[in-house]
């Protein structure tokens, strides 16, 4: 759906998210700056219509989780409908695989869903410039972050994870599970190690990235 009436000068954005209240508030703000003309999607199918309709936008800003990208299968399908101009993904906390996964698959950039908007409206300026946009605490880690000997979580975790991701507290999971709650504190501990993160929403946004949550 569009929102703002084009001008000659004005950078053609196209933001996709399956969030309505996020999407609402970046359109909201992105529409009152004088330079941008404000798109925007709820789903990849959703983003590709708008942009066959568009013939292509500046710059497409993609959700890594909203219906239809299975993953990061909808990237590429993305920079082929927008013919080469930039895509970018819009994300959480993604873990170093996912960020050089969308880095090495040619993206324009990651945007992090807690970028302040004003940064936002000038990470889609650089970006739509023909630049590459990565946060400075992505750039941190991808340069001093080494990977974890054992990532795989175990049957047990993943069990723990699911119940994370639905939102139960450690007591309501022990009683789920048959467990004492600091054996569930032990396993949401080990959880985190495991995906490189330090809480545990951390840990069921970085799993969703991850398409195991």
């Amino acid at each position: 759906m569009t929102n703002a009436a084009p001008s000659l000068n004005s950078l053609r954005v196209l933001v996709a998210d399956d969030h309505e209240m996020l999407l609402e508030m970046i359109d909201m703000h992105l529409s009152g700056q004088p330079d941008m003309e404000v798109t925007t999607a709820k789903t990849l199918g959703e983003a590709l219509d708008e942009v066959a309709l568009a013939g292509g936008f500046d710059l497409v800003l993609l959700d890594l989780n909203m219906p239809g990208m299975n993953g990061m299968t909808g990237l590429p399908k993305m920079m082929a409908a927008n013919k080469g101009k930039p895509v970018a993904i819009f994300t959480g906390n993604p873990p170093l695989r996912i960020v050089e996964e969308i880095v090495e698959a040619g993206a324009s950039g990651i945007v992090l869903k807690t970028t302040p908007l004003r940064t936002l409206a000038n990470a889609i300026r650089f970006m739509a410039a023909g630049d590459q946009y990565i946060p400075r605490e992505l750039t941190f880690r991808r340069a001093d972050e080494k990977p974890q000997n054992d990532t795989t979580l175990s049957v047990k975790e993943m069990e723990v994870l699911g119940y994370l991701a639905e939102g139960h507290s450690n007591r309501d999971i022990a009683s789920a599970l048959s467990l004492a709650e600091p054996t569930i504190k032990m396993h949401v501990r080990a959880i985190c190690t495991k995906l490189g993160v330090k809480n545990r929403t951390q840990a069921v946004v970085t799993a969703k990235d991850l398409g195991i949550a």
